[in-house]
């Protein structure tokens, strides 16, 4: 198959989760032997979509891509891989009550629906866009994609002593509420340390060298990569009602069980790509 890989930036512009995922499918695809295009949707025009109209589009965020694209696809084949809730234009379904919002505030539609299917990373993320959206063509597809490389990492973290403290998020991203975790901590008598680093690997290390990870986002997390991270890490976890990763039946496990079932992801994952197209 020949496919091509739309989305606002890529994993060498931004390390987030959604960007590390969309990178480790684009490489998965590549050695399931397709051919894959990538391009940033703000370079994305009608006459692009024209000229690889025989290829299957997958469409990661897109927030820069133009409304002309967006009716440009629809008669096309493509999927939407949704990493948050682009139905919305504050993108936050928890501003609304039971996270169903009022009819007038939905957007992009259209696009949505016209999709071959909508692809959720939790059963929580699923219901959620389907609350708002109401149509039949959402998929759940129960996780995330890491690299093997990453997940040999984890485990052999997951198999070191851990200091009696707990891990939390150092971010000046809002709803990720650090400031949160920090209080709750503090309420508790918990000591804790604050986890950030620009390399993947040393914050996976500083994550995973405490016992216990605490995590209070305001906005619903789809599936929320960090979180699983600490569980396959052997860590307990402290978090609110707000994590999609939560809604899968594999959340109980932890460490090389989670780990062998989040690795097997990356055949199941293209494998339902691959049949919905």
């Amino acid at each position: 198959m020949k496919f091509a890989f739309i989305a606002d930036f890529f994993a060498d512009e931004i390390l987030g989760g959604g960007e590390l995922n969309n990178q480790e499918l684009i490489e998965i695809l590549k050695q399931r032997k397709h051919e894959v295009v990538q391009i940033k949707s703000v370079f994305v025009t009608p006459d692009f979509i024209k000229a690889n109209s025989d290829s299957f589009f997958i469409i990661a965020n897109f927030i820069m891509l133009s409304e002309d694209c967006k009716r440009a696809l629809a008669n096309k084949n493509y999927l939407i891989y949704e990493h948050d809730h682009k139905y919305l234009p504050h993108r936050n379904p928890a501003r609304c009550k039971e996270f169903k919002c009022p009819e007038q505030y939905i957007i992009n539609r259209d696009f949505y629906k016209s999709a071959k299917a909508v692809l959720c990373q939790s059963q929580f993320h699923s219901d959620i866009v389907n609350k708002n959206l109401n149509t039949d063509n959402i998929v759940n597809l129960g996780g995330n994609l890491w690299s093997l490389d990453s997940l040999s990492k984890m485990r052999t973290i997951a198999s070191k002593e851990k200091q009696n403290k707990c891990s939390i998020l150092d971010s000046n991203i809002s709803h990720k509420n650090t400031i949160g975790a920090i209080r709750h901590c503090n309420s508790k008598g918990y000591e804790h340390e604050l986890i950030k680093s620009s390399s993947y690997y040393e914050f996976l290390e500083k994550l995973g060298a405490n016992e216990k990870f605490c995590f209070f986002p305001k906005t619903p997390e789809t599936l929320s990569r960090v979180v699983v991270e600490a569980r396959m890490m052997n860590m307990s976890i402290i978090i609110n009602r707000l994590i999609g990763a939560a809604s899968e039946p594999w959340f109980s496990l932890k460490g090389d069980k989670l780990i062998d079932i989040i690795e097997h992801k990356r055949k199941e994952i293209p494998e339902k790509i691959e049949c919905l197209l």
